[in-house]
């Protein structure tokens, strides 16, 4: 979204989510807060890269891992990637 609308709030950006089923990828630990704290609920899920990739095709391939792993689910989920480790909590 950033690109598009740099001008766009994460509240506008979650309530998006939430309108069009779409999956949120961040670096900004907001969207945490905003599930937890303040009740937003995105159905498609959230993942948030808690670290700065050293170029932009890493992070293609970390999502590209996460995507075609059969052992994690996105639906209702807070997706937290580390460089060296993975956590999800559903909401």
């Amino acid at each position: 979204m950033g690109v598009d609308d740099p001008g766009i709030s994460d509240e506008q950006v979650m309530a998006l989510a939430i309108e069009q089923d779409r999956t949120i990828i961040t670096y900004d630990s907001d969207y945490g807060e905003l599930i937890f704290k303040h009740g937003f609920k995105p159905n498609a899920g959230v993942i948030f890269i808690r670290f700065q990739p050293s170029e932009p095709l890493e992070t293609a391939h970390i999502i590209s891992q996460l995507a075609t792993n059969p052992n994690l689910t996105f639906e209702r989920t807070l997706t937290v990637v580390d460089s060296n480790s993975l956590r999800q909590k559903k909401y």
